[in-house]
């Protein structure tokens, strides 16, 4: 864990026994330095997580205005979105904007935060939900408190804080109020069994979607056992090799609520290839709006997220007001977008 107060490069002089500005020197890598001499200071740096402070650098030139965001990964049209969002928005002030992506591993989202703070980036995003479990909490707020103390902010894009007293902005959308509202979209259209698709417990994101999910079948007087949560992850590959399952079972729902768009990409080809037509025989809802979406066959009706917004909204609200940013929580909203994919529980079969 990092010191809870920002080192400096006396400490660190202090630490190697040589001066200031031979500590400088190493650190800049400007002048020649012993090589015994450079060791000993980076063991120094190293030993109390120093790095230089990126506002200081800034007054004599050696700053960056760089924004750095953090991803699972690229390919997911929902979070290209979100770093579209925040590239376009550091652009408008003149910043530069830097994409990494983790695959979901802690070690590289670690070191990337790790380098980024090294560069001197201002803002680091992190960006999508997690498990949020206690080595999460301890990994981010290890992170807050080491970017802060080198002048540099977190902030938490899409997923909460784990502890309010975290020094990070948290930018998110009601991702329980959207899913609350498609669920209650399919149930006035006749549907009273409605499988969730795509949960992955733990994940902050998912779990508020599931928890929407089942607030709208309470709020309809189904009992707690009407729900049913798959929890196969998210992807179109997820979505197709569940849906697949479930049709094989010979299933008596009549509607599906995918946890994202991509799910419901993957749940409208399985049940294409078992011959069955959507909305005529099962409805399908998603999550997200991705751009892809309205192509669909049929056009998904969805929760339109604001992603990019989202995005534009990290980098706004951080740069607004840096020296308060932390410990804000600012909270987006979302809506239904109705297209072709939702119709009446087909006659016949039970709702």
């Amino acid at each position: 864990m990092a010191a809870q107060g920002r080192v400096t490069i006396r400490e660190v002089a202090e630490r190697a026994g040589v001066s200031v500005a031979t500590v400088s020197r190493v650190l800049s890598g400007n002048y020649p330095v012993p090589p015994a001499t450079r060791a000993r200071v980076l063991r120094a740096a190293t030993a109390l997580d120093y790095v230089a402070n990126a506002h200081a650098r800034a007054l004599v030139g050696g700053g960056r205005k760089m924004v750095a965001v953090v991803l699972r990964q690229v390919t997911s049209p929902f979070y290209a979105q979100v770093a579209e969002g925040v590239e376009a928005e550091a652009a408008t002030h003149g910043w530069l904007c830097l994409v990494g992506t983790t695959g979901g591993d802690p070690q590289r989202e670690l070191e990337f935060v790790q380098l980024m703070r090294e560069e001197g980036a201002r803002l680091v995003i992190l960006v999508g939900g997690v498990v949020e479990d206690d080595a999460y909490r301890e990994r981010v707020a290890h992170y807050a408190q080491a970017l802060d103390s080198s002048g540099a902010r977190l902030v938490l894009c899409g997923r909460p804080a784990p502890d309010p007293d975290v020094p990070a902005l948290v930018v998110e959308f009601d991702n329980e109020a959207g899913a609350r509202a498609i669920t209650a979209h399919l149930l006035s259209a006749g549907h009273r069994r409605i499988v969730f698709l795509g949960g992955l417990p733990g994940n902050t994101a998912l779990d508020a979607r599931v928890n929407g999910y089942r607030a709208a079948l309470a709020e309809h007087g189904l009992p707690p056992e009407a729900a049913r949560v798959v929890d196969c992850g998210l992807g179109r590959g997820a979505g197709h090799q569940a849906m697949t399952e479930l049709l094989k079972e010979s299933p008596e729902f009549t509607a599906v609520f995918a946890g994202d768009d991509m799910v419901a990409a993957g749940a409208l080809r399985a049940i294409a290839d078992a011959g069955l037509r959507v909305p005529d025989d099962i409805s399908v809802v998603g999550y997200n709006d991705i751009p892809l979406a309205e192509d669909f066959n049929p056009p998904l009706t969805t929760v339109r997220t604001p992603a990019e917004e989202l995005g534009r909204a990290a980098v706004r609200i951080a740069l607004r007001d840096p020296e308060h940013a932390a410990g804000i929580h600012h909270l987006l909203g979302t809506h239904i977008v109705v297209r072709d994919s939702v119709a009446a529980p087909p006659p016949g079969r039970p709702h």
